[in-house]
Formats: C-alpha cells, sequence, structure tokens
C-alpha cells in the first residue's frame, strides 16, 4: 500500500481571547473560532465566571489573573484583544513582550503615550499588529475605500455617526462604563477616521467644539489639502441614529455601500494580521497607525473640556 503524499494542512495559528464583554462574544470569539488559519486556544477575562462561561461556548481552557494570563500567553500565537481601552493597552504591552501577535481594538488607549508604549513594544519584539476598525476591514467598505483613495481628487467629506447608547432610558447593552465616561470622541471616532485619512491623507490639523448630550463636532484638515467634518455622538434620540458618510470631489458625490456583519470584518482583520505575520510587512492600520489616531483624538479632547 502506498503512503499517503497528501499536503500536510498548514498549522493554524493559535489566538488567545482577552475579554469577555458583548463584543468578545459577539463578535471576537464567533469570528476567530471559525477561521480556517486560527485556532481558539483560551479565554481570559477579569472576572472567572464570565471567562467560564465563554471559554465553555467553545470548549477552551478559562483563564483569569496575573498567573492565568501569563500561562494563556505563553501557550498562545496572537491574542485577540476586546477590553476597555486602558486595560488593552498594558495587557498588549505585555503580549507583544511574550512574542503574541496582537489584534487590537479601537481606540489602541486613551492617552497618547499609553499607545506609543503599545506600537513601540510591538516594534521591538517584531510582532505584528492591526487595529480593528469595522470599516477598514469589512469587505464592500474596504474596497470602497481603497477605489476612493485610488482615484483622488476629493475636496471635502463628512462623516456623521450617531448611536442611541447613552439616549434618556436607554439601556443598550454596549453602553459600557468606558464608553460612558470617554463618550463619542472615543468610541466612534476612530471608525471615522479610518474611513478619512486614507481617502484625503494624514490630519494636519483638528478643531473641535462641543455638541448637545456628549456630541463631538470635528474639523479636519488633511495632508491632501482637503477638509473634513465629522459629528460623533452616543446620546442621540434613537430614531436619528445611523451612520453616514460622504465624500465630494471632482467626481461628485461618493457614499459607502453597508459593511455587513461585524464577525465578517473581524474574521477579515484577522487575515490582515496573519499576512503581516507571515510576511513581515506591517499592515497599514498597524499599532502605529492607532497611536496616530491616539493623539488626533486627544487633541480633539483638549478642546472639547
Amino acid at each position: 500500500m502506498s503512503a499517503d503524499n497528501s499536503p500536510t494542512p498548514p498549522a493554524r495559528t493559535k489566538v488567545a481571547l482577552l475579554g469577555t464583554g458583548p463584543w468578545a462574544r459577539s463578535t471576537h470569539a464567533p469570528a476567530v473560532a471559525a477561521h480556517p488559519g486560527a485556532a481558539l486556544v483560551g479565554v481570559w477575562g477579569r472576572r472567572a465566571e464570565a471567562a467560564a462561561e465563554l471559554a465553555g461556548a467553545y470548549d477552551v481552557p478559562a483563564y483569569t489573573g496575573e498567573d492565568g494570563l501569563a500561562e494563556l500567553l505563553a501557550a498562545a500565537d496572537a491574542v485577540a484583544i476586546a477590553l476597555p481601552p486602558d486595560v488593552q493597552a498594558p495587557l498588549a504591552v505585555r503580549a507583544a513582550g511574550a512574542g503574541c501577535h496582537l489584534l487590537l481594538d479601537k481606540p489602541v488607549a486613551t492617552t497618547p503615550a499609553a499607545a506609543r508604549e503599545v506600537a513601540a513594544a510591538a516594534r521591538a519584539a517584531q510582532v505584528a499588529s492591526v487595529v480593528f476598525c469595522t470599516l477598514r476591514f469589512a469587505p464592500p467598505t474596504a474596497a470602497w475605500i481603497a477605489e476612493q483613495a485610488e482615484r483622488g481628487g476629493w475636496f471635502t467629506a463628512r462623516a456623521q455617526w450617531l448611536a442611541p447608547l447613552f439616549a434618556p432610558g436607554s439601556t443598550h447593552e454596549y453602553a459600557s462604563p468606558w464608553r460612558k465616561e470617554k463618550g463619542a470622541l472615543w468610541d466612534v471616532g476612530p471608525h471615522a477616521l479610518s474611513v478619512l485619512i486614507p481617502v484625503l491623507g494624514e490630519v494636519t490639523a483638528v478643531t473641535a467644539a462641543p455638541g448637545p448630550n456628549g456630541t463631538a463636532h470635528l474639523v479636519l484638515r488633511h495632508a491632501s489639502g482637503a477638509s473634513s467634518t465629522a459629528t460623533l455622538g452616543l446620546g442621540a434620540p434613537p430614531a436619528a441614529g445611523g451612520v453616514e458618510i460622504a465624500l465630494y470631489g471632482e467626481h461628485g458625490t461618493a457614499e459607502p455601500p453597508r459593511w455587513g456583519e461585524s464577525v465578517t470584518a473581524y474574521g477579515a482583520a484577522l487575515d490582515a494580521l496573519l499576512e503581516a505575520a507571515r510576511t513581515g510587512r506591517p499592515h497599514p492600520c498597524d499599532a502605529a497607525f492607532g497611536a496616530r489616531l491616539t493623539e488626533i483624538l486627544a487633541e480633539a479632547q483638549t478642546q472639547l473640556t
């Protein structure tokens, strides 16, 4: 009987999930578990019971505490982090030091110093990093962003991202304490910037003004000479919620398509991380880009307070 000469399938990247909140349950865990190139090897949480519940749903070990984190990082090739930004940043530094590639949530941190530390740690450890901004990775909008950047000729743009998380009487499950404290600027601001920057160029100046119920209004100047505006709110009336993005220029007006399911977008971000790890080529939306987003948002914050 002849030997089986069929090719050996490539080893899957071992991914640890840090975090157990709504996004971890609805997006991060199912996307990692379904990815053909990844294997979910454990869940770490700050609450043991939450970690056990989420890990049990995927039949992987649960970890908590300092010792548990160290054990999980030692078993993983990469981490997917679903934690508040100021919890995420020091854990990302630690994970990079353990040799793990980083799939980060936006914003990377809420201070430029902490965000730069994450980028420096990834660079020093020579690990790949990707910051998950939904529109930058959802296949329909990712293709649209690349197309508009290639076309050029844009004069100005606007982004409006309104949600009712903190509208009076709201009990939305994503109305987390860090979002309540930091507001729309930090929660949805990265989404808007992740579209505007690749199309219009680096932000060279920002002006910010407060609006009602925590809304932030930004006016941005870009390296291309174009300008853009962003209206960001988490306390909008439910009937006013929604996302609108439009570019204006010599081609007329362009608006992105709907971006689909967050699990699909997160799977594409994991694709990007694995590709960056394989090739050694940084992704445009890496930790350094995440640090730049934090710098822009921090500058806007100083004008809002």
